[in-house]
This record gives structure tokens, C-alpha cells and sequence, in this order.
């Protein structure tokens, strides 16, 4: 068993780092050539389709550069498939030692919202109702991130690389229809809705506790625009309703 063992981490290694580990003894080099092509390209295909917006920014050499760093450097803690673009934003996030755009990491994990979104698991929550936002307890789309960055992800692309950062908060959720839908709201409005999230705060209480929090009085136009603002929402689809 110490000899498999001594072989299957030796294969790993070579896998992983292609020419910088020797090919494991009594393997041919032209079969080793084609396991590393085939699962490399098979972990390639996944970031390709999830971060295409950041493969065009890089181009075609740097991505594989750095798509290689991540399959040889970073250890996933997961087996499933659809979870390698996580672990690609948490590798980046952790620091790859790569060199890359200040902006680049906020950049997949924007891009990287959109495959979450749509794989999470919810249901629509039971009992709702067509109830009064002000008055009842509005009830949040369970699938739904609300992410803050600091540069302007959703403008990004090969023709728009920021040189300053300017704050954007972003809705990410999905629709009746189960489409993936962005949003770009305000932080009081991505604040109303962390004080919505637990379903048992009614919209005229949440919007008091946001006017304190930003230190004005719950007038008569904060509340009427809040009101305006639960019913925007609710439109979108980021708001289901009110419980019953």
C-alpha cells in the first residue's frame, strides 16, 4: 500500500504541476502528456464559462497563466464540479501571489455571483401574502446577494479598466421566471434590506430604524419615499410579498 501511495502522489503532483514534477516511474510520458491536458482543460472549461468577463480583461496568456497557478498552488476543499468557481474566488481572495489589476478579485467574485444565484438552493417561503410593505413584514427573495464592492464591477470590461475605485453596491437575485437578475441600489437600500431579512420587522419599522441609523427624523417624505422604495422592490422581484 506505501507503494501505491508513493505512486498516486507522485501522479498527483505531476498532474498538478506538469513539467515542474517528474512522470511518475513505469508511466509513458505521452500518456502522462494526455491525463494533464484532459483535467486541466476540463478545470479550465469551468472558470471559462464563469469568469468571462475577467478572461478578456487578462487576455488569452495571463488567464492560462494564472488558471494554471490556481490548479497547481490551491488545494479545494471540494469534489463538485460546479463549486471550483468559489474556490477560484477564494484562492484570490486569500492572495495568489499573482500579479494582477487591483481590481481583478472584486471582478470574479461578481462575476462568480451569478453561477451562485442561480444553483441555491431555496423554495419560495410559504404563506405569503399581497400585503401592505409599510404595515406588514415584508418577506426577501431568498435567493438574493447583496454585495458591496469598491470598484465598479459591473462596468468592467476590456474597453473600462478603472483607475480610481468608486463604490457600487449590487443586488444579485433570481426572478419569478428564474433568471439571474443585477440590480446596482444605494447602501441605505441594501441596509433596509439586511433589517428586512429575518421576515418579522414590518416596512414602517424598518424604515424608522434606518432614519435613526442615518440620523434623520422618519418624516413624512422619508417615509412616502420609502414607501416608493418597498414597492420598487417588490416589483423587481427582490421582495416576494408580506407574510400572512
Amino acid at each position: 500500500m506505501s507503494r501505491l501511495r508513493e505512486f498516486q502522489l507522485a501522479f498527483g503532483r505531476r498532474i498538478r504541476s506538469a513539467a515542474r514534477a517528474p512522470v511518475p516511474a513505469g508511466v509513458p510520458r505521452q500518456r502522462m502528456a494526455v491525463y494533464e491536458e484532459l483535467l486541466f482543460n476540463n478545470l479550465r472549461s469551468f472558470l471559462d464559462r464563469c469568469f468571462p468577463v475577467g478572461r478578456d480583461c487578462l487576455g488569452e496568456v495571463r488567464w492560462t497563466r494564472l488558471c494554471r497557478a490556481f490548479y497547481r498552488d490551491w488545494p479545494c476543499a471540494t469534489s463538485w464540479f460546479r463549486e471550483i468557481p468559489r474556490e477560484f474566488v477564494t484562492y484570490l481572495e486569500a492572495g495568489s501571489g499573482q500579479r494582477l489589476p487591483r481590481w481583478f478579485v472584486e471582478l470574479v467574485r461578481y462575476e462568480w455571483a451569478e453561477l451562485a444565484v442561480d444553483v441555491m438552493d431555496t423554495a419560495p417561503p410559504a404563506g405569503l401574502a399581497d400585503g401592505d410593505l409599510m404595515a406588514g413584514c415584508p418577506v426577501v427573495n431568498p435567493a438574493l446577494l447583496s454585495l458591496a464592492f469598491q470598484w465598479p464591477v459591473h462596468r468592467i470590461g476590456p474597453a473600462f479598466r478603472p483607475r480610481r475605485p468608486a463604490p457600487v453596491h449590487l443586488l444579485v437575485f433570481r426572478d419569478a421566471a428564474d433568471e439571474v437578475c443585477f440590480v446596482e441600489t444605494s447602501s441605505a437600500t441594501a441596509r433596509l434590506l439586511a433589517l428586512l431579512a429575518d421576515g418579522r420587522v414590518s416596512g414602517g419599522d424598518a424604515l424608522a430604524r434606518l432614519a435613526a441609523e442615518l440620523g434623520r427624523a422618519p418624516d413624512a417624505a422619508f417615509m412616502d419615499f420609502g414607501r416608493h422604495s418597498l414597492a420598487d422592490l417588490r416589483r423587481l422581484g427582490v421582495l416576494l410579498g408580506t407574510t400572512a
